[in-house]
């Protein structure tokens, strides 16, 4: 679950300088200055390859997608040793958990965290998606392209601005994530204790014939899809307002922790809606 980093909002923009400065000395012909610089250091200042974010020190757009692809690399290895050793999952889990509540609330960016995060829910990731595939052959390939379209498809339409976050969706998204914390912490509660027997929980009940575990899937997969929106509007306002560019990892752990809570909660509605088969 992503929820919109605290740095872009108080990160600060590009100052604006006042107008040209032009001296110019009584008397002999002096070169004419530029804030302080002449013709030929202007036009060397010109000649020069254009500043990338190292040089500027800001976000960018490509230092994010950048830092972004370099953390889905680590999940990816991550994944790929859970996958062999399903065990490492649980593992991976706690040291997930405890590492996003670290970044959540860790006032500066740390890309050695955001890295650690990204290799425990690859284990994580990984050791669930061999559980489910060993039971369900196909389900890992279903719920990746599902994940993929979701995550596609959100970005396309967020980039041609026909869906934008808003003041009342996110305060409606906050009030459906608190809705749905609340439920799955008192199915939990229910299956540890042995008052609900279903493998699902209350997830496994039907309604008209449909497990309930997937219509919370479809409506969980609108609050992810939503809270990637938040994530690529996260990175539009840091980027416009120039903010620091340690906080494209704010961005990369962001939208890796939507994405594999998109992509469990995929897996499984898959789960549930194949049953026993």
């Amino acid at each position: 679950m992503a929820f919109s980093n605290p740095g872009f909002s108080q990160s600060p923009a590009f100052s604006k300088n006042g107008g040209p400065v032009i001296r110019q000395q009584q008397g002999a012909a002096q070169p004419v200055e530029y804030n302080g610089m002449t013709a030929e250091q202007l036009q060397q200042l010109y000649s020069q390859p254009a500043a990338g974010p190292t040089q500027t020190d800001r976000m960018t757009y490509e230092d994010t997608i950048t830092k972004t692809l370099l953390a889905f690399g680590v999940v990816l290895v991550g994944a790929a040793i859970g996958w062999f050793v399903p065990a490492l999952a649980f593992v991976g889990a706690i040291a997930g958990f405890v590492l996003a509540l670290v970044n959540i609330f860790k006032k500066k960016p740390s890309p050695g965290l955001v890295l650690a995060y990204s290799a425990a829910q690859g284990l994580f990731v990984g050791g669930i998606s061999s559980i489910f595939e060993s039971r369900w052959d196909g389900i890992v390939t279903q719920a990746l392209i599902g994940t993929v379209a979701v995550f596609v498809t959100t970005l396309l339409l967020f980039k041609s601005g026909k869906i934008r976050a808003s003041a009342k969706a996110t305060k409606v998204f906050m009030i459906a994530m608190i809705g749905y914390g609340v439920f799955s912490l008192l199915n939990l509660g229910l299956m540890v204790f042995g008052a609900n027997t279903n493998p699902w929980g209350l997830r496994g009940m039907e309604i008209a014939g449909i497990p309930l575990g997937f219509i919370l899937g479809i409506l969980v997969v609108i609050m992810a899809a939503y809270s990637l929106v938040l994530d690529f509007d996260q990175v539009k306002t840091g980027v416009e307002r120039g903010a620091p560019r340690i906080y494209a990892w704010s961005a990369a752990f962001g939208i890796v922790m939507t994405v594999i809570w998109l992509y469990v909660e995929i897996l499984r509605m898959l789960a549930i809606l194949r049953g026993s088969d």
